[in-house]
């Protein structure tokens, strides 16, 4: 059970000190916790009515600060969308204690650290991370501080004394922008803002939350609006210190933390604001309700959603009842609504559940369900199960047992949940303080249900009835004409009352009793895998094991095992790598392999659900070498899940009806694929020009129609009858547990051995020095206004450990100077990063961007930063060098959190067959005598613009539609309109998709211009004239100066030619291939094959 954590009393503290924290309020320091949490709390509150959270982690590698502040996107003013969100960049521009813009970012690069925010509907978090020790490796103190400290004294100056500057207004402004045309073609931001715009336009809930250029800029300044004073304006009116809420967490004691918070944040200005409550309307009004709305989507998907005005949950804390009707609703076992349109063949997956609004309104209950083409045809029939099912759930008294059940598995998670890391952990607690919870229970709050309350389910329920919904579907296809466009994102979607016939079918269904309700729906039954033998032995152990032992090596099998000495919980993971050469023989086997794995997946859906519930997860897929296999959770009834997830795979019947949807699924998969973000795709296609053997979704994608049943069916005897099998056993599990897992795998597979001679050997390839490849690719999504580049530098082989440590460091030295200058000042895109890229075999060195300025003009902007990094190196002083080489150290050192993270980290070393699971100790021992001079040598020969021996491959992604000039450009057009505030945003909106897609062709531009102006704004000959000759203006300055070049060349600063690749199998035969991974070390050094437990 979870306990009560105490913290110790604190010693006798000097004079000075006792007076300062004399006006600090102690609020609690018994907090909930799980039962190996070695951390210890104190919730304080300050003068200024600042509440804060202090968290003292004595195993902490990293430390870390949240503040989130009662203030979001709702409070918005409804004629300057996004002002939240712009305050939220702004404030991170410099304050007057450090004036410098970076100074905080300089500050967290040079410690380990990182740091980020985000603006939600009702408050905005702050958050950053940074290393937890002193620079001397010793435990931190008032007298030797971590970084911590100085980060603390730099993050709270945000809430003291932000500038604000002026300097950097229109840069941030346009990092707003950027990040909303990055959303643009989302579908998940697109449909929710629909929800919103379609909801009642008196409550904040209709917001435009992300706010762009012309709704933060143009269209104010245009009213004479002096920006700049706004979001000041909006600052000095929401941000107050009893509407903050702080989260620390450090090594340091906690007396310490508290000197600190008490020192820097009570300076915080408190207005003594109340909280933000909306309780005079409502976000769906009578008269938006019995609607239903189809949504054109961008991606080929298909979705029913259901939703209901729900009631306020924030005061129900000890048992929302949302979670006793969402675990029955969502429910995906025997008797479900799922299992039932499942059996149909009309879904492929359903959820369910509540979600708050805000303080002072009522929530949403949902019903989300993605369709098949079939269940899109009956969309009305699936409203109709729904609506038996939650008849069937009024006919029958909330039910204890279900509850308890569910009670039971909250404590068990809780009781046993693991730490996260302190940026996540520091992140959601400060949200949560926001919440009414006791403060004994800001841990626990969330996670446990406390008593069952049938009256305050009764009432929720009574939420779900016909009266009281409205219905979306998503489609391409249904119903086939658009009589409206959402104004934000442009979303098509028409929208009607539910017709009189089908409300009264939905009337008859809600009224159903079990006489004539569909027999098939009934209530789960009891769970058999909630876990009841939860011991663990604990041991003492000096230092944890770094590697895993073999206790198996045959010619079928090499099992790896680890018994946990970490985390002590009462959970394993098993994996199971199935080596065979004929997974990637060929794409169509690829595919075929996919379909199977997919299948069975399906198959195992309903039986599989109840082990889900009970923290009991698997998985079947393919990994680099075949077939992959994983069980997780709780070890108690893991080996009953293996079992039947092996049998399955055996012994599947692959009946046609469900192959047909399984492959309709992954055809749109494919599709879809190719439509999300630039920045999601590009990395594949680098993976496939830099290594011996790989697939493009192309390549797959072609495969596809020409596969059969019998063909799947054919392909999975011929894959199951001949692997090798790599296990991996780690976790509450003994050795024994582990050769009798590996047992079941052999005997139920029973595959013939695969000779070593056989196994996969997968390579990359080597670039020549002087290399300079360039691959062209056209994006598919037509209404994407992103192109995107993928620069990368080929370093050497991945087993070179000192290429391996000087590239590290390099990632290290580049990471903050990269993100300042190419997307910070010169706002190339939202999206920039630069990083280390491994390969199968290789080392590399990349830069993504995505961006509307052209991949050629992308990569002229990157070699310029890389000749002023190189004189950044050369310039930087040995403290700063020294700084950058411990930093990375700390990340390199960088414990687990969780038991999943220790047997990723295991698994990846064992799947790269490197088995390298010392590699971070490796590395530090040749970092740690780097020199700048060795930097400088490395960089000049392998990261320099101008040197001869630099390898280089860029990938260029081309967008359809090119707004690279139109932001800008119609940001001025609409100054020129004198339009109001409302009609500028659209016309905005509207100008830039009409004239983005005609590719900047003039003539196009103009007589779209003019259409639009004359039909939909009926403007008058002259301001048409007018704003034809602004256009004409705009549209030439466009081309010299925003990189928007068809055919651009792209740049060579060190005299080799580009070669652009026509012909990948061409050109991957011009080039030579690595040797294959082999192990760093004898293997049979890890043996353990000895029967001994």
């Amino acid at each position: 059970m979870a306990h009560l954590h105490r913290t110790a009393s604190p010693g006798p503290v000097a004079p000075m000190r006792e007076d300062r924290l004399r006006s600090v309020e102690l609020v609690t320091d018994r907090l909930e916790t799980p039962s190996l949490d070695d951390r210890t709390y104190r919730v304080i509150r300050l003068p200024n009515q600042l509440e804060a959270l202090l968290v003292h982690d004595p195993q902490a590698d990293k430390a870390s600060a949240a503040m989130d502040v009662g203030v979001g996107s709702f409070s918005d003013e409804d004629d300057m969308p996004g002002m939240a969100h712009a305050v939220e960049h702004l404030l991170f521009m410099g304050t007057k204690k450090y004036p410098a813009e970076n100074a905080y970012h300089q500050y967290l690069s040079a410690h380990s650290g990182t740091s980020n925010a985000y603006t939600a509907s009702t408050s905005t978090n702050y958050h950053f991370e940074v290393s937890a020790k002193p620079s001397d490796d010793a435990e931190p103190s008032a007298e030797n501080p971590s970084p911590l400290k100085g980060a603390l004294d730099r993050f709270a100056q945000f809430f003291i004394e932000p500038l604000f500057l002026e300097s950097t207004l229109d840069r941030e402004l346009r990092a707003v922008d950027s990040e909303n045309k990055k959303n643009l073609q989302s579908d998940q931001w697109r449909l929710h803002q629909l929800d919103k715009s379609l909801s009642n336009p008196k409550h904040p809930f209709c917001h435009f939350s992300t706010g762009n250029l012309e709704t933060l800029k143009t269209i104010p300044e245009g009213r004479g609006v002096n920006v700049r004073d706004k979001f000041i304006e909006f600052y000095e009116k929401h941000y107050s210190a009893n509407l903050m809420k702080l989260c620390v967490l450090g090594r340091e004691p906690l007396d310490v933390l508290e000197v600190w918070i008490s020192e820097f944040f009570s300076g915080i200005k408190n207005k003594n604001l109340p909280q933000n409550r909306w309780p005079n309307a409502a976000p769906l009004t009578k008269d938006r309700l019995g609607i239903q709305y189809f949504a054109k989507p961008v991606m080929d998907s298909r979705e029913l959603t259901i939703t209901f005005p729900f009631i306020d949950e924030d005061l129900l804390y000890e048992s929302p009842p949302s979670r006793y009707l969402g675990h029955l609703i969502g429910h995906e076992g025997p008797g479900s609504i799922m299992a039932y349109i499942k059996g149909k063949g009309w879904a492929n997956s359903l959820g369910a559940g509540a979600s708050a609004v805000c303080a002072g309104s009522p929530g949403f209950f949902e019903c989300h369900i993605r369709l098949t083409e079939e269940g899109l045809k009956n969309y009305r029939e699936i409203v109709k199960v729904f609506f038996q099912y939650v008849a069937m759930l009024k006919e029958t008294e909330p039910q204890q047992w279900i509850f308890e059940e569910q009670k039971g598995m909250a404590d068990v998670d809780f009781r046993f949940k693991e730490k996260t890391s302190s940026y996540r952990f520091t992140m959601k607690i400060s949200s949560v303080m926001q919440k009414p919870l006791p403060r004994e229970w800001l841990l626990s709050g969330s996670k446990r249900l406390r008593k069952f309350d049938a009256k305050s389910i009764e009432e929720a329920l009574a939420c779900l009835r016909p009266d009281n919904f409205r219905l979306s579907i998503v489609s391409r296809d249904v119903p086939g004409k658009w009589a409206n466009k959402e104004k934000w994102y442009g979303t098509e979607y028409t929208y009607e009352q539910i017709p009189t016939h089908f409300m009264a079918e939905i009337e008859q269904a809600a009224a159903s009793s079990s006489k004539n309700r569909i027999s098939n729906l009934h209530l789960p039954h009891q769970n058999q895998f909630i876990p009841t033998k939860l011991e663990v032995e604990k041991k003492d152990v000096k230092e944890p094991a770094l590697a895993p032992r073999i206790v198996r090596n045959d010619q079928l099998v090499r099992t790896w095992y680890k018994k946990d000495d970490t985390f002590w919980v009462p959970k394993a993971n098993l994996i199971v790598s199935c080596k065979s050469p004929i997974v990637y023989a060929s794409a169509a086997n690829s595919v075929k392999a996919r379909l199977f794995t997919d299948l069975v997946r399906d198959a195992l859906e309903e039986y599989s659900y109840d082990a889900e519930l009970a923290g009991l997860q698997y998985s079947v897929s393919l990994d680099t070498r075949g077939l992959f296999i994983e069980v997780s959770g709780y070890n108690d009834k893991l080996a009953v899940l293996l079992e039947q997830v092996l049998i399955t795979m055996r012994d599947l019947v692959i009946r046609e009806d469900r192959f047909d949807i399984i492959k309709e699924r992954l055809t749109r998969g494919y599709r879809n694929w190719e439509l999300q973000p630039p920045w999601h795709q590009i990395g594949d296609y680098t993976g496939w020009l830099t290594s011996e053997q790989d697939y493009v979704v192309e390549e797959l994608e072609a495969e596809l129609p020409g596969i059969s049943v019998d063909n799947v069916r054919a392909f999975r005897t011929e894959l199951l009858s001949q692997l090798h099998m790599e296990v991996y056993v780690h976790g509450n599990l003994y050795k024994e547990d582990a050769l009798k897992l590996t047992d079941m795998v052999e005997k139920t597979l029973k595959p013939r051995v695969l000779p070593r001679e056989q196994w996969p050997i997968r390579r990359s390839l080597i670039f020549p020095p002087g290399s300079n490849y360039v691959w062209k690719k056209t994006l598919k999504d037509p209404a994407n206004v992103n192109h995107c580049i993928e620069y990368w530098l080929y370093i050497g082989d991945k087993s070179d450990r000192d290429i391996r440590a000087k590239t590290l460091l390099l990632d290290q030295i580049t990471h903050e100077p990269c993100f300042d200058q190419l997307r910070t000042k010169e706002q190339l895109g939202y999206i920039v990063f630069s990083g280390v890229r491994t390969n199968t075999t290789t080392y590399g060195f990349r830069f993504i961007i995505q961006s509307e300025k052209t991949a050629p003009y992308l990569e002229a902007r990157i070699e310029l930063f890389l000749e002023s990094l190189a004189k950044t190196i050369q310039d930087m002083s040995d403290t700063d060098f020294e700084n950058n080489k411990r930093s990375l150290i700390v990340k390199r050192l960088e414990k687990p959190k969780y038991l999943d993270q220790e047997t990723g980290r295991h698994w990846n070393q064992i799947a790269s067959e490197y088995y390298d699971f010392e590699s971070a100790q490796r590395d530090v021992a040749l970092i740690k005598p780097l020199t700048k001079v060795d930097m400088i040598e490395f960089f000049n020969r392998y990261i320099h613009p101008s040197s001869p021996q630099r390898a280089k491959l860029a990938i260029y992604f081309t967008a359809q539609a090119k707004s690279d000039v139109s932001t800008k450009q119609i940001s001025e057009l609409i100054n020129t309109l004198n339009l109001d505030a409302e009609t500028s945003a659209q016309a905005a909106t509207d100008l830039q998709a009409r004239l983005s897609a005609v590719g900047h062709d003039e003539e196009k531009e103009i007589e779209g211009l003019k259409e639009y102006l004359l039909h939909d704004l009926k403007a008058t000959e002259s301001k048409i004239d007018g704003a034809v000759e602004a256009w004409k203006k705009l549209h030439v300055q466009s081309l010299g100066t925003n990189g928007v070049v068809k055919d651009a060349k792209a740049p060579s600063s060190n005299g080799t030619t580009p070669f652009i690749i026509e012909d990948v199998r061409d050109y991957k035969a011009g080039l030579t291939a690595t040797g294959g991974a082999r192990p760093v070390r004898e293997l049979s050094e890890y043996e353990d094959l000895d029967s001994k437990l």
